[in-house]
């Protein structure tokens, strides 16, 4: 667990969080050496040792913040629908705005996961956390929806955001998400 002296995170280990968010995210974490991190955040290596254990931790704070915004985003698509179907369509949409973005480098969990694939190392461990908490709240809301399949549609779900994450990276992410939102319609459609 990362150390820290009070329960409001310093100015320092903002700094370094938000270092790695940018540059773990846009050059991958293995190629980004903890150097890097203290020279671009402007603290010591004594300073990130302070806040973080390891540069593994590091990554794991990293990606804890990058589970928090798309926590954040899931709870703006249900307060914004009025319906499970309308928030369905609404993490479809902010997925598919994050692929549009001009920084958008694939998923982070994914990414991570490539980079750290021994199932029991704490960053795949956080990485499949995220994704067990990312289907349950899809499988819960086609639970919401009636279905009798929403195990399986969640589960299709995710492979749809997985499939248009890569692809966002690899080919026109207009196209990419314009099939990506049909996709989630179309699951809508079977199981709504």
């Amino acid at each position: 667990m990362a150390r820290t002296d009070s329960t409001r995170p310093s100015e320092a280990r903002t700094r370094l969080l938000n270092t790695a968010l940018r540059v773990f995210y846009a050059e991958g974490i293995h190629s980004v050496g903890i150097d890097r991190i203290v020279a671009e955040a402007q603290v010591t290596r004594a300073t990130l040792y302070r806040h973080f254990l390891s540069k593994e931790e590091l990554v794991v704070a990293y990606l804890n913040e990058v589970d928090a915004a798309m926590r954040a985003q899931a709870s703006a698509a249900a307060e914004r629908g009025n319906s499970p179907a309308d928030t369905l369509r609404g993490l479809g949409e902010a997925i598919a705005a994050g692929i549009r973005s001009p920084e958008f480098r694939g998923c982070a969990f994914l990414n991570a996961a490539a980079e750290y694939p021994d199932p029991g190392h704490p960053v795949h461990q956080t990485v499949l956390a995220h994704r067990q908490w990312f289907h349950d709240t899809v499988q819960s809301l086609f639970t919401e929806l009636g279905t009798s399949s929403a195990e399986p549609a969640a589960r299709h779900f995710v492979m749809l955001r997985d499939g248009a994450m890569a692809a966002g990276c690899l080919s026109d992410a207009a196209l990419v998400c314009e099939t990506f939102l049909r996709g989630v319609d179309g699951l809508l459609r079977v199981h709504g």
